[in-house]
């Protein structure tokens, strides 16, 4: 039996971009939906893939310039109380 590692070293640019294509899309190349565990597992691929593969800004979920600073001053921290809610 195949490890996960093993099968994301055997993923080839094609793959991973019928890969990609078959998550944005929801559905495989030949039209039948993704469930919702092949979906994830797809995405599991994808992420694990281009980190041996891409550089940093060309993964998937890269945000430039974000940071995930949690001492940030309440100044730049957005509130909204509930009575502003319509």
């Amino acid at each position: 039996m195949t490890s996960y590692i093993e099968m994301i070293e055997n993923i080839t640019p094609e793959i991973y971009q019928n890969l990609k294509q078959s998550v944005e899309l929801g559905k495989w190349p030949n039209g039948k939906l993704l469930t919702n565990d092949q979906k994830e597992t797809c995405l599991q691929a994808i992420i694990a893939w281009e980190i041996k593969h891409l550089p940093e800004h060309q993964r998937t979920g890269y945000m430039e310039g974000a940071s995930c600073q949690s001492d940030q001053s309440s100044k730049d921290k957005t509130i909204i109380k509930s009575d502003m809610i319509h």
